[in-house]
């Protein structure tokens, strides 16, 4: 793996580091910070009394070596252990990975594919019905959803893009009493891990893409 695709995963799927990893970039982002500052510094004896700074042995071992190894390493063991939670979203036209796991142009060489996306959906509850697709409910916020697009999850942590095989309507009763209408985008490309993350996940305040293709 590439120092590139290491901070990639490690940025962008941050939720997949152990409590460990996560206190150790925590530490050398704040030892960079920190720059020429040394123990005896106010600044750093108020990172420190923050636990921006860690005394763990553990995690000082991640870290020994400094930030890119810490980095191919952590990303590693996320792909050895988690891999097919990982979008790696490459660009079409050159094959080199992209900014973020949400880019659509590639800062490579220019190429965009921003015409795939379709519709922008704000996610607020998922469920599963017997004999039923899984949905996902919200509100279409920009463009048209139609049966066929896919429904782009890796801005929220999923590897997948599931293809919608039903849209249907849900009334819901708001804390006010009144009533409000929500889209419901079904799937049936969806593992039960895949289902019930998203079920605890709940809303998401931030519209994700609804795709035309892959």
């Amino acid at each position: 793996m590439d120092k590139e695709t290491a901070r990639y995963i490690v940025i962008h799927f941050a939720n997949l580091l152990t409590e460990n990893e996560a206190t150790a970039r925590r530490h050398l982002n704040s030892i960079e910070k920190l720059g020429e500052a040394n123990e005896d510094d106010t600044k750093w004896r108020l990172y420190k009394e923050k636990n921006w700074i860690s005394e763990d042995p553990e995690v000082l071992k991640l870290v020994k070596n400094g930030y890119d190894e810490f980095e191919l390493n952590a990303a590693g063991r996320i792909m050895l252990e988690a891999g097919n939670k990982i979008y790696l979203n490459k660009c079409p036209n050159c094959g080199k990975l992209a900014r973020t796991p949400q880019a659509r142009q590639c800062r490579h060489c220019g190429a965009n594919w921003h015409n795939i996306t379709t519709a922008k959906f704000q996610l607020n509850s998922s469920f599963q019905l017997t004999d039923r697709p899984f949905f996902l409910t919200g509100q279409i916020t920009e463009g048209q959803v139609n049966k066929g697009d896919f429904i782009d999850l890796t801005m929220i942590g999923l590897n997948c893009k599931p293809r919608i095989t039903a849209i249907e309507y849900v009334s819901l009763k708001t804390e006010d009493n009144t009533r409000k209408e929500d889209i419901a985008l079904g799937t049936d490309e969806l593992d039960e891990q895949e289902k019930e993350y998203l079920k605890s996940y709940g809303s998401h305040g931030t519209p994700f893409d609804i795709i035309s293709r892959k």
